[in-house]
């Protein structure tokens, strides 16, 4: 439920930020051609596990998620190395999900079974479509067929946790493109993916997409026809018994749902290691060092790897419970949880704001606490932000 209590297990973010390649439309922490940087800069994030263990003690930890760039251009050695450092420092929960986000490019079967090895229960696949002119025009270096290979792959290493990653609203896609997509990848082996996060294209400033867009050379679907292929993906899902359980992510059954990221929707603390990865423990919000040349050389000098550190005030740490926990649809937010967290009711702390969005048909409200209706999902960034004003 959201809020989480303090002190609930941390999840774990290690942040891999090399990639052979960079999207087009990608504005995340990624660097190409630095893949040489690999093993310092392992040995700098369990450097950096062992700087916050000292600070926080053996604290439990649900999960740990490598996230990138492209954690797969690390051998299976090495995140094995990473987990150990993780199940070293702290008290990494029996069963805790463990995330390796992956390329469909190069997932071998014996590159996955050494993964799971080492301790690895989940992947997600950057696919992002399956129609190939849309991987060109958002600059994938991998075709369907990858995709599908390594999802079975993963099933043969024994994979039971699979996610994909599809990218909506890209220049040229049509509704029968983005019904195909879905179908398609459903059906993968014998229905083996088993999570899906479906992420509208933005045009973020300063990407050569932007550049694009701004040129006149490529054009991307207005606000209505992206949320025309949202509905559609909410339609074709529901009616093929997915569980759409946060605004942007499906689940096959509810027990499939993404245990990391559910920390961060229930406004838990999470540490990130690794260049640019953001954490927050307490009322601390923090940043490691985006280069990872400066991040390495920070570690190996024996200083902070920290970039910037905030104090949330208590106002803030109430709002971002709002906008985060809103965005489980099932869930929401949970009115005894806020109160014993927050130490004051919904009702003290946004009781004109909730009242007006349940007038406009935006927000439900019952006895256990306040959820988005079907109508305020169409309108979710700009309800959730709004407790953040």
């Amino acid at each position: 439920m959201a809020p989480l209590p303090e002190l609930a297990p941390l999840g774990i973010y290690l942040h891999v930020p090399f990639c052979t390649h960079i999207c087009p439309y990608c504005d995340f922490n990624t660097y190409a051609g630095q893949s040489e940087r690999i093993p310092r800069y392992v040995t700098a994030m369990r450097r950096d596990l062992d700087t916050q263990a000292d600070r926080l003690g053996r604290r439990p930890a649900a999960s740990i998620f490598f996230g990138g760039g492209t954690p797969s251009l690390l051998s299976a050695d090495q995140v094995g190395s990473l987990v150990d450092g993780v199940a070293e420092r702290f008290d990494l929960q029996p069963g805790a999900e463990v995330t390796l986000e992956a390329n469909p490019n190069g997932l071998t079967r014996g590159y996955l079974t050494e993964l799971r090895a080492a301790g690895v229960n989940r992947l997600s696949i950057g696919l992002q479509t399956t129609d190939r002119r849309g991987l060109r025009r958002l600059g994938r270096m991998h075709e369907a067929v990858d995709a599908e290979r390594a999802v079975e792959a993963a099933v043969e290493a024994g994979f039971e946790r699979i996610s994909l990653d599809l990218i909506f609203g890209w220049p040229g896609q049509t509704t029968e493109s983005w019904r195909n997509d879905l179908e398609t990848v459903s059906a993968w082996a014998g229905g083996a993916v088993s999570h899906l996060s479906l992420y509208s294209l933005i045009v973020e400033p300063g990407t050569p997409l932007a550049d694009a867009v701004s040129r006149g050379i490529v054009t991307v679907p207005d606000d209505d026809a992206a949320a025309d292929l949202y509905e559609l993906a909410m339609d074709v899902l529901g009616d093929g018994g997915w569980v759409h359980y946060e605004v942007a992510n499906w689940a096959r059954t509810s027990d499939q749902a993404s245990t990391h990221n559910g920390i961060y929707w229930r406004n838990g603390e999470y540490l990130g290691i690794g260049a640019g990865a953001h954490g927050r423990v307490g009322n601390q919000r923090t940043m490691r060092h985006l280069l990872p040349a400066t991040y390495i050389g920070a570690l190996e000098a024996g200083t902070s790897p920290e970039s910037n550190s905030e104090e949330l005030s208590e106002q803030t740490q109430r709002g971002e419970t709002m906008m985060l926990g809103l965005r489980l649809l099932r869930e929401g937010v949970n009115e005894a949880e806020f109160e014993r967290r927050h130490g004051i009711t919904l009702t003290d702390a946004f009781g004109p704001t909730i009242d007006r969005f349940q007038e406009q048909g935006l927000l439900d409200r019952d006895d256990p606490g306040v959820r988005l209706t079907r109508r305020g999902l169409m309108l979710a960034n700009d309800v959730c932000a709004a407790f953040l004003d």
